[in-house]
């Protein structure tokens, strides 16, 4: 449903129709369509449909060139385009509804956005600190209506059966192939969907959180939720000590019992660069800030919660009943002195189920990257890394529906010998036709890398013919550099082969994806 807005003629200054729009989007959204035509016969003026267009909602574009797009926008606007534009959730919102909040002032925390980081956190503090004294008018399509965090879909708990390594000896990645199995859950799912995962931190991590408070890990705190726990639960299963919240940098700073701990600490949460510990998790900040000691049930109020991570399901419900699959890279890095581990993918490679033997988790359905309705269709599909996951489950599907479509892999990592993920598979796909295409790039098996955008490149003619077969393109993976790469090397094949100059070809991949024939599964 489109928002209604009213014409520029109509008898009201700018922000006066500014707020009215928002007011109409407002009472749509509630779905009080008979109040809105009302609203517009006692103003006396026609309302008009139209439908809010947000050109930096790409997470492949940068942080800078998404704020040149919003600029002259509503706040919340361009609060909008300093997020991640991932909608991943990670927030308890989506981008656009999680700017909105902020810009009402009903969200204080600044730091949500998990893969805009400080960038993200630091941006918005310094739209906010030049905004003007008066509040500004909610956008066109700005809703009037509350805007609450995302409910998490209720998880259900299911048994973690394996976290397989992909990986051959030698190799410098640690991939795991995890199955769920479901077990008369009731969960369902589609291909394109992804697997919300709840997760517990680390327990060596929270034993040294306990220790570092001076605390013991049986003393209880009370919840958010009303509950009562032990210290050591609530930090593994419900608090996030990963990214400390603005609430959290700012109790320690008026804890902090040593004058230059307070500032260094005040510092950290003006988002000002360079500051030590860069990019800091709560155990670093206890141990850089040893005079800053909340109580426990003081720390544990402002800590944030510990979010679902989510991850794009690499099965088909046709092929694999009972069972959902993932492909889940290992994150493990060194930071600030310490080895650091990613919170979910460790949780699945060290099987740390919880104490029932069970993991919760849920599907969140996808947004529209679907295979196409006609099984006739060629796709073509693009996924370096774990982005491979959910063509293992396109291809599983079209296996399963024995659709005709023809199907076309980019894959690539580093090397071929030690990280073809799924490789066995893949090349029996080949092998008996279900793939009719498959092209590989292991970036380190010569002297010059050689990624999938490469490939793409050499492959031009054909890429374009399948295009205008009708072909459906996918990419999954990094939005940051991959997404990017890819998006150029399409628009240079689209330019050439189509005869078409550089902002026709961006117009045509635009089109296409409108049109739901170029899709995108970027994190």
């Amino acid at each position: 449903m489109m928002t209604p807005i009213l014409p520029d003629n109509a008898p009201f200054t700018s922000a006066q129709r500014a707020w009215l729009n928002g007011f109409f989007a407002g009472l749509l959204s509630a779905g009080d369509t008979v109040a809105v035509q009302a609203a517009g016969a006692a103003t006396g003026a026609a309302v008009a449909p139209a439908e809010e267009n947000f050109p930096w909602h790409d997470p492949t574009l940068t942080i800078d060139e998404r704020l040149k797009l919003a600029e002259g926008r509503p706040l919340e606007r361009v609060l909008m385009a300093a997020m991640a534009q991932l909608d991943c959730g990670q927030c308890g919102y989506l981008c656009q509804t999680y700017a909105e909040v902020i810009a009402r002032g009903d969200e204080k925390d600044l730091s949500r956005c998990v893969p805009g980081s400080r960038i993200t956190s630091r941006k918005l503090k310094e739209l906010l600190a030049a905004r003007p004294a008066v509040p500004a008018a909610p956008g066109p399509a700005a809703s009037m209506a509350p805007t609450t965090p995302l409910a998490s879909e209720r998880p259900v708990p299911v048994d973690l059966a394996a976290s397989a390594p992909l990986n051959g000896t030698g190799s410098s990645k640690d991939t795991r192939h995890v199955v769920f199995r479901l077990n008369g859950s009731g969960l369902e799912y589609a291909v394109g969907d992804s697997l919300g995962v709840h997760a517990g931190n680390c327990p060596e991590l929270v034993a040294a959180l306990v220790e570092a408070l001076g605390a013991k890990g049986d003393d209880e705190v009370n919840l958010s939720d009303g509950t009562r726990r032990p210290l050591a639960e609530a930090l593994t299963q419900t608090c996030d000590v990963a990214r400390p919240s603005d609430a959290v940098i700012e109790l320690l700073a008026e804890r902090a019992r040593v004058p230059d701990e307070a500032a260094r600490l005040k510092m950290i949460l003006a988002g000002e660069p360079d500051v030590e510990p860069v990019d800091p998790d709560l155990l670093d900040l206890l141990r850089a800030f040893p005079s800053a000691r909340p109580s426990a049930q003081e720390l544990v109020a402002t800590l944030g919660p510990l979010q679902p991570r989510l991850y794009s399901i690499a099965s088909s419900p046709k092929m694999r009943a009972g069972e959902i699959h993932l492909t889940v890279s290992v994150v493990r890095y060194r930071r600030n002195g310490r080895d650091r581990k990613g919170v979910a993918s460790t949780f699945l490679a060290e099987k740390r189920v919880r104490p029932d033997g069970h993991v919760p988790v849920f599907v969140r359905p996808s947004h529209g990257f679907r295979l196409p309705a006609n099984d006739d269709v060629p796709i073509i599909m693009v996924g370096p890394g774990t982005g491979v996951a959910p063509f293992r489950a396109f291809l599983e599907e079209r296996r399963a529906v024995g659709a005709r479509g023809r199907n076309w892999l980019f894959f690539g990592e580093r090397r071929r010998a030690t990280d073809f993920l799924y490789g066995d598979e893949i090349a029996a796909w080949q092998r008996d036709g279900l793939l009719t295409r498959l092209d590989l790039a292991f970036s380190r098996d010569q002297a010059d890398k050689v990624y999938v955008q490469h490939r793409l490149r050499e492959r031009g003619t054909e890429v374009w013919a399948w295009l205008q077969d009708g072909a459906h393109v996918y990419v999954c993976g990094d939005a940051k550099a991959m997404a990017r790469d890819v998006d150029a090397a399409l628009a240079e094949i689209v330019a050439e082969h189509g005869a078409m100059d550089a902002g026709a070809a961006k117009a045509y991949l635009a089109d296409q994806m409108r049109a739901g024939r170029y899709q995108r599964d970027v994190y």
